[in-house]
């Protein structure tokens, strides 16, 4: 541990604590949705730019997806930045959180660039809420020159380990007929009756799915009136498992199943992906323990035994994709928001609370404090392995 650059880094993020909770405030007074984070990036941008860093939007063919740079060393460090919210649930999965907090790690790290020898990078990825902005910049190069990457995640307590699924997002369309219902019943071709069948086969299919396979999904439009036979439904639904050669299997039957709610009723079927499909995650244990020790000086328990039950640490991300290509970490800060969880209201309240302003703090100073760690000890690179 490098305690004298440690401590410069905790000093610049007390300094600077009302620029990194304002980052946060802000984006939870005005939520944007996947794609449509144009103020995001703008409020970002400019306190990023007012550090020193170089910013250039529109990244990677993205509209909302950006990177600031500072430094110009031999080791490229890269702090992952969501901002994206949940429609009608704003914040609640705290994403004002981790872009706050990688902002705040920002600004301790790029008067240090130099003494490093490291070019400090915030990637702006847009559309983590099942738009995979990270797996498009990945695909446009975007993360290739990174050495190593890393964000923090709030939750309802500290995890250290990132155990995401991984996870397919996807709509499904029946095409039937209209009919009246009570006079020409038998002309209609019911599309509304088609989710019916799919979703009872899937009922019955989770007895044989693997332990880690979860299926969910909504059906968002199926009818308009009670006696007209729908002609078309719509439904968005994810499948996820364990890893992405278990999702290819999991995914095969439970396509299945939708295919004989079309058969059943003589609708026609359309399946299809709305995202790139996000993967498992691997993480980097010297980087995960380095930030565990620097986590226990300011009396968090990241709980690396994992002697706690899981939590938000299994939810999926767009961020596991990058872990499969860059040494990469995803620990998750309590924010005491219990019983309150992520994708809950209440959830979304408590990011601005006490709690969710110490979580945006502690996240800047822990991956700043991680990041002069693991570059002024290159051993950690060497010995550099996933769990």
């Amino acid at each position: 541990m490098n305690d004298a650059l440690a401590a410069r880094v905790a000093e610049t993020v007390a300094a600077r604590h009302d620029v990194i909770l304002g980052v946060s405030h802000a984006l939870h007074a005005d939520p944007e949705t996947a794609w449509h984070e144009r103020r995001s990036v703008g409020l970002l941008t400019r306190t990023l730019a007012s550090f020193g860093m170089q910013v250039e939007t529109g990244v990677g063919g993205l509209d909302t997806a950006f990177v600031a740079r500072a430094g110009t060393g031999s080791q490229t460090v890269a702090l992952v930045a969501e901002y994206d919210a949940l429609a009608g649930l704003g914040h609640a999965c705290g994403h004002n959180i981790i872009a706050a907090a990688a902002v705040g790690a920002a600004a301790a790290l790029t008067p240090l660039a130099d003494e490093l020898d490291a070019t400090v990078q915030v990637i702006g990825t847009p559309a983590e809420e099942g738009g995979g902005g990270k797996i498009h910049l990945l695909d446009a190069g975007v993360f290739d020159d990174v050495d190593l990457a890393m964000m923090i995640h709030p939750g309802p307590a500290d995890a250290l380990w990132a155990r995401p699924l991984a996870v397919a997002h996807f709509d499904v369309v029946y095409t039937g007929r209209e009919s009246h219902a009570s006079a020409y019943p038998t002309l209609g071709i019911n599309a509304a009756d088609a989710f019916t069948v799919a979703q009872v086969a899937i009922g019955l299919l989770r007895q044989q799915l693997p332990p880690g396979v979860r299926v969910h999904g909504i059906v968002r439009e199926a009818g308009t009136a009670p006696n007209a036979i729908p002609g078309s439904a719509l439904g968005n639904w994810y499948v996820r498992a364990s890893s992405l050669e278990e999702l290819e299997e999991a995914f095969r039957r439970v396509s299945a199943c939708f295919e004989a709610g079309a058969l059943a009723t003589g609708c026609a079927l359309q399946i299809r992906e709305t995202s790139p499909r996000y993967s498992e995650f691997r993480n980097d244990e010297p980087l995960a323990h380095a930030f565990a020790a620097r986590a226990a000086t300011l009396g968090r328990d990241m709980d690396a035994a994992e002697r706690r039950p899981g939590g938000m640490n299994t939810a999926s991300t767009d961020m596991g994709n990058v872990s499969r290509r860059i040494r990469a970490i995803h620990p998750y800060l309590g924010i005491d928001s219990a019983p309150a969880v992520n994708h809950q209201a209440a959830f979304a309240d408590a990011t601005v609370t006490p709690a969710g302003d110490r979580a945006a703090l502690d996240g800047a100073t822990l991956m700043a404090q991680t990041i002069v760690d693991a570059l002024t000890h290159p051993e950690q690179e060497t010995n550099a392995h996933t769990r």
